[in-house]
């Protein structure tokens, strides 16, 4: 009886995960970063940087130094952004440097402000309209929600943006977060802890943090590959215990993401943000019969 039970919930999962695998995008995977038709040329400038991409003189002096970046940065360097707030007043602070500034993760964050932000860079091609198809519980307000510091609440205010930058770290242990290892170089290691050894082998770990000053820092690339808006590959055996294959995603997601999930007891969008924040998962409580789609 046993036997017949377990085959059972197996070819219940089963089925779970081929609903939630898809064959093959829809449309194209750069999505809303075809950028009008530009494509790749758009953020990446094959020579001069923004000067080659027509962008006043007045760009960063280093721009096209680091992934051939395209975009004028020159109204962010320098500029202090303080981000994610627990009190409603105080956040995680850090001053942006040039795109060849000593902090290369942190040109990273650069390269995605000068289009997402809307305090500093406002003249950028970010049109504040959304290009994905969204589930009907996500309402009918057609704004994207990444215009920082400038989303119609209070102008310069990222309070209410998720933490990012040098001070935004990721932690390992206490009551809080997960029972993981921190390297001397600021990796997340192969799990050392129970409740997190059994959330990879049921979900996975597909985030990507940034190392500096050896901690793991958060940056706009820790939750979003810039280059897939829809679909995200799952090798089987890598990251993940999850079967492999290509998996829905939105948001330029890292991870399968899928709010418009039919299946009833899906809870892959928390799992998610469950990578680093351990202390809502199931199996941080005891849980671990919880299926993930």
């Amino acid at each position: 009886m046993k036997r017949v039970s377990l085959l059972a919930l197996m070819l219940l999962a089963a089925a779970g995960f081929a609903s939630a695998q898809i064959t093959a995008p829809a449309t194209d995977v750069l999505g809303a970063h075809l950028n009008y038709g530009r494509g790749c040329a758009a953020c990446h400038a094959p020579h001069s940087g923004a000067f080659g991409n027509g962008n006043a003189k007045t760009a960063d002096a280093t721009s096209g130094n680091i992934a051939l970046w395209g975009e004028d940065v020159s109204s962010l360097v320098g500029k202090t952004i303080t981000s994610g707030s627990t009190n409603g007043t105080t956040g995680y602070v850090d001053v942006l440097p040039g795109i060849a500034g000593t902090t290369p993760d942190m040109a990273g964050l650069l390269m995605c402000l000068s289009c997402h932000d809307g305090n500093y860079a406002s003249a950028a091609m970010m049109k504040n309209q959304v290009y994905e198809t969204l589930p009907a519980t996500y309402g009918t307000v057609n704004k994207i929600p990444t215009l920082l510091g400038n989303d119609n609440t209070t102008v310069g205010n990222y309070l209410n943006d998720h933490p990012v930058g040098l001070t935004a770290t990721i932690g390992c242990g206490g009551t809080y977060d997960w029972d993981c290892t921190i390297s001397a170089t600021g990796s997340i290691v192969t799990p050392s802890g129970v409740n997190f050894a059994k959330f990879i082998q049921n979900y996975g770990f597909f985030v990507s943090p940034k190392a500096y000053n050896n901690a793991p820092t958060v940056m706009c690339t820790t939750c979003h590959n810039q280059h897939l808006m829809n679909v995200v590959t799952v090798t089987n055996g890598t990251k993940s215990g999850l079967p492999g294959g290509n998996y829905a995603t939105m948001f330029f997601i890292r991870a399968p993401y899928n709010p418009a999930s039919t299946t009833a007891n899906s809870n892959q969008t928390a799992q998610f943000c469950r990578q680093c924040h351990g202390g809502e998962s199931n199996e941080m409580a005891g849980g671990t019969a919880v299926t993930t789609f």
